[in-house]
């Protein structure tokens, strides 16, 4: 299945799980906007072609999964943490709690999470992180898609409010366009103020 690895697998306790969701995050090295953290819960035949890493798929390919996955899911959440807060408690821990909103969130109970990473504080649903989890876990890879196509509709959104900076193209990245902007533009709302310290302090 893709080189995927069955869940139970990856759990490896021989405990038999009726919910597993699979967590990824996505959106947390940018310079602005929000940190998204999606949970799925995928039913146990799945298999949708072309699942992968968000990272490795193009945008329409992302775009074209998000329907499927959102439609074959048993339950799935998506929580955003906006770059306000991500500023007050930082950005692991900003992530850690989209993570947890988002298993939270999911209409279906989650009895164990497979969470992509090796950071699982503040997690209180029975879990196991697994490194480059999204490469690895189906039910993880179908968590970054829908984290990833969910804040980069969000970031094309901004990018109407604020067309000079490009936001379309780089999701808010730091690239050598978006550091122009800034430097020609100043900073928006909805930029990180943590991440443009040196910028800020010229």
């Amino acid at each position: 299945m893709n080189g995927f690895i069955k869940d139970t697998d990856l759990i490896g306790d021989g405990k038999e799980y009726t919910y597993i969701c699979g967590v990824d995050e996505a959106g947390r090295g940018p310079l602005c906007g929000p940190v998204a953290a999606a949970a799925v819960i995928m039913p146990k035949d799945s298999f949708i072609e072309g699942v992968n890493d968000s990272k490795k798929l193009t945008e329409k390919k992302r775009e074209a999964l998000y329907e499927q996955i959102t439609k074959e899911a048993i339950a799935y959440s998506v929580c955003l943490i906006d770059n306000r807060e991500i500023d007050e408690i930082n950005i692991l821990n900003a992530t850690l709690k989209a993570m947890e909103n988002a298993i939270n969130g999911l209409s279906v109970k989650a009895d164990f999470a497979l969470i992509d990473g090796n950071r699982n504080k503040g997690i209180t649903t029975p879990n196991q992180m697994v490194v480059k989890g999204d490469s690895k876990s189906y039910s993880i890879a179908c968590a970054s898609i829908l984290a990833k196509v969910t804040r980069d509709r969000l970031m094309a959104e901004y990018d109407k409010e604020y067309p000079e900076y490009g936001f379309l193209k780089h999701k808010g990245y730091g690239t050598k366009a978006h550091y122009e902007a800034i430097e020609a533009y100043g900073i928006t709302p909805i930029h990180r103020t943590s991440f443009l310290k040196k910028i800020l302090e010229k």
